[in-house]
């Protein structure tokens, strides 16, 4: 009489003779990728950690810009350029921040640049963003802005000053490096995120309306009628 003993994993039968416990662990997991269309799958996943849905493999796609803008697309082709021939550290951040979206450029007020330009008029502010004004501040030093646009009334206020207002390929002549240069930006949390979204009211919603106040005869349901 022959006996042949059969080892169960996961509830399928092996035909393979056992050679003992330790044999359970010694295997290898098979893993076959297919490729189609870009995408890796994984198929017969039987134990193990899922690399690319677990979050272990970050994407390091670089984001292209999809503006439409004749001039935002020749400073991006002057950057990338200059940050490809020259070993700046300044350039490669100009150019990527240039390929962001317009939410993410964050805009900086006067109030804030000639916070963290005081006693640095030699240099020059570099904001890859908007300069808005801020009525707050009485006094603005004497300062040169770079920015990719200014707010009328910001612009008048710099000028008035004695400062000046250049564009980036001015300051690509200027300092194509970057050498005595302070770059900056807005802050990322600010109120007007809080109105961005689906509309106020829609179902899972959590979009701050715009109201004229706050109060009882304000944005408030009657209730069913």
């Amino acid at each position: 009489f022959f006996f042949f003993f059969f080892q169960a994993e996961d509830g399928i039968r092996d035909a393979q003779e056992s050679r003992g416990l330790g044999d359970v662990y010694k295997r290898q997991v098979s893993t076959q990728s297919t490729w189609g269309q870009n995408q890796k799958k994984l198929e017969h996943i039987i134990m193990g950690i899922d690399l690319y849905r677990a979050g272990r493999i970050r994407n390091r796609r670089f984001r292209q810009t999809k503006t439409t803008d004749v001039y935002l697309r020749l400073l991006i082709r002057l950057y990338e350029f200059l940050s490809r021939r020259t070993s700046s550290s300044f350039n490669q951040t100009v150019y990527k921040r240039l390929n962001q979206t317009r939410v993410t450029r964050y805009p900086i007020s006067l109030s804030r640049l000639a916070k963290h330009m005081n006693n640095k008029q030699d240099k020059i502010a570099v904001i890859v963003g908007s300069v808005l004004n801020d009525e707050r501040i009485l006094e603005i030093p004497k300062v040169t802005v770079c920015a990719l646009r200014f707010s009328e009334r910001a612009r008048e206020r710099i000028v008035s000053a004695g400062g000046q207002c250049i564009t980036f390929d001015q300051l690509a002549l200027r300092a194509p490096t970057g050498t005595n240069t302070i770059l900056l930006r807005g802050t990322r949390s600010r109120e007007a995120l809080k109105h961005f979204g689906k509309a106020p009211g829609a179902k899972h919603s959590h979009t701050k309306p715009y109201v004229r106040s706050v109060g009882r005869k304000f944005e408030r349901g009657r209730g069913r009628r």
